[in-house]
C-alpha cells in the first residue's frame, strides 16, 4: 500500500518511563524511526515542551497528561498508557482534542496474581519479621502466630481481570474465596459473590484489594471499615494508592487489629528511581511495602509494550480505534484503489450529513465509511477514490465542527 500522506519518517514519537524495549523494536519495525526515549518521568512544565510537534505519546504510571499538557500538544494523534490504567491522563481533555488514548488492561493480570498469592504467604507465615531477625543475627525459629493457607478465607475487593485470576490461584491453594464488586460478577469455581463490603471484611483472614480510583473506591478502607476486619487479618493493597487511608491501616497494626500488610501503591508517589521515599507504614513489623511493582516482570512490561504498540499502529497506519477510551471504537477493511481519510468532529447533529452532501456534489465517490460517536465527539472513516482523495480531504477540513481530519493512505 502507497502512502500519500504524512510520512512515517516524519511521525514524531515520544516515550517516557522506561517503556520497554519490546514495544520500541516494533514501533521501529513498521517504519517509525523518530522516536525519542527519556527514562523517567517529567513535570507537567517539562512535560509541555517536550509534547510540541510530538504525534504519539507513550507514558506509564507516573507520567500526568493533564489539559495544560494536551494544550501544548500541537500535533499529538494518540497517547499509549503502557500499563493497566488511564486515570494518569485527562480523558475528558483529550477526548474533546481527539486523541486516542490505549491501554493495556490485561496484559500484566498474570503478574500481578502471583505476587498476590505469593505476598499471602508470606505475611501469614510472617517471613518478613523471620528474615529481618536473620539479617540481624537473630535465630527465630517459632510457629507461633505463623499459619497455612489452606482453609483460611481470601477476600477480593474488585472481581474484575486480575481479582478473578487471584481468585483461581487462591482456590488452587486450597482457600475459601469470597469477592465483592459493585456490579454482579459470576464468579469463578467455589466463589461466593458478598453483597456487603463490611460482611466480606468481616468473614475474611485476608483482604486483597483490586479496583480503580474513581469517587466511589477513594479511602474505601479507612478507620470506619477496618473495624469490621477480623482481628489479626492481613491487607494487601496493589491497586491504586488512594483506595486505603496509610494512617488508618498503621493504627490497626499497631493495636493488633491487622496481623500485616502488603502495600504497593501509595497516594504520592517518588517520580523517579532513587528519590526519597517515606509512608506511616515504615518500620512497623510483618509490613512488606513495594515501589509500585505489582505487574513490573519482564513478561509482563512485553506483553503492554506490544499490546499498547499494536493499537497504536493500527490507529496511526489505518484509522482504527478499538480500545480507545476517548475516540470511538472504529474500524473499517481497506478498500482497493482508495485512500483513507479520518474525520474527528464535536457530536452535533448534521456533520454525517455535510459529509456526504458535499462529497456528492463534488462527484466524489465514497468506498466505505463507518461513524460512531460518544458524548463529546464523532469519528468517521472514510475510503474515497483516490484520484480525488485531495480534495475531498479539503472538504472534509472544511466541514462545520471538524476537531481534525487526517489522510493515512
Amino acid at each position: 500500500m502507497t502512502r500519500t500522506s504524512y510520512p512515517k519518517s516524519k511521525i514524531r514519537i515520544l516515550l517516557l518511563e522506561n517503556i520497554s524495549s519490546a514495544a520500541v523494536a516494533e514501533l521501529r519495525a513498521d517504519g517509525y524511526a523518530d522516536i525519542r526515549e527519556i527514562k523517567g518521568a517529567l513535570s507537567e512544565a517539562e512535560l509541555c515542551e517536550a509534547v510540541k510537534g510530538v504525534h504519539l505519546a507513550g507514558i506509564r504510571s507516573k507520567t500526568q497528561i493533564t489539559k495544560r499538557v494536551l494544550d501544548s500538544a500541537d500535533k499529538l494523534l494518540a497517547i499509549g498508557c503502557f500499563c493497566i490504567g488511564v486515570n494518569q491522563v485527562d480523558l475528558g481533555a483529550a477526548t474533546k482534542k481527539g486523541v486516542a488514548v490505549f491501554n493495556a488492561p490485561y496484559s500484566n493480570t498474570r503478574s500481578v496474581a502471583e505476587l498476590i498469592i505469593g505476598l499471602c504467604v508470606m505475611l501469614i507465615r510472617k517471613i518478613v519479621d523471620k528474615n529481618a531477625a536473620a539479617h540481624a543475627g537473630i535465630w527465630l525459629k517459632e510457629a507461633s502466630g505463623s499459619f497455612e493457607l489452606r482453609g483460611k478465607t481470601l477476600g477480593i475487593i474488585g472481581y474484575g481481570n486480575i481479582g478473578s485470576q487471584v481468585s483461581n490461584m487462591a482456590e488452587a491453594m486450597g482457600m475459601h474465596v469470597l469477592c465483592y464488586d459493585i456490579a454482579t460478577k459470576l464468579p469463578h469455581g467455589n466463589a461466593k459473590q458478598i453483597r456487603e463490603l463490611k460482611d466480606l471484611l468481616k468473614a475474611s483472614d485476608i483482604v486483597t484489594l483490586h479496583v480503580p480510583s474513581d469517587a466511589t473506591t477513594r479511602n474505601m478502607i479507612n478507620a470506619e471499615t477496618l473495624k469490621s476486619m477480623k482481628k489479626g487479618s492481613i491487607l494487601i493493597n496493589h491497586s491504586r494508592g488512594d483506595v486505603v487511608d496509610l494512617d488508618a491501616v498503621a493504627k490497626a497494626l499497631k493495636t493488633g487489629r491487622l496481623a500485616g500488610a502488603a502495600i504497593d501503591v501509595f497516594p504520592e508517589e517518588p517520580e523517579k528511581n532513587g528519590d526519597a521515599f517515606a509512608t506511616v507504614l515504615q518500620g512497623l513489623p510483618n509490613v512488606i511495602l513495594t515501589p509500585h511493582i505489582g505487574g513490573s516482570t519482564e513478561e509482563a512490561q512485553a506483553n503492554i509494550g506490544l499490546d499498547v504498540t499494536s493499537k497504536l499502529i493500527k490507529y496511526l497506519d489505518f484509522g482504527t480505534s478499538e480500545g480507545s477510551h476517548t475516540v470511538p471504537a472504529v474500524s473499517l477493511s481497506p478498500q482497493a484503489g482508495t485512500h483513507r481519510i479520518l474525520h474527528i468532529h464535536k457530536n452535533i447533529p448534521g456533520v454525517l450529513g455535510q459529509i456526504n452532501s458535499r462529497l456528492s456534489k463534488s462527484n466524489i465517490n465514497i468506498a466505505g465509511q463507518y461513524l460512531k460517536t460518544n458524548d463529546e465527539i464523532g469519528y468517521v472513516i472514510l475510503d474515497v477514490d483516490s484520484k480525488l482523495s485531495q480534495e475531498a480531504f479539503e472538504i472534509l477540513k472544511g466541514i462545520k465542527g471538524t476537531i481534525r481530519a487526517r489522510m493515512v493512505y
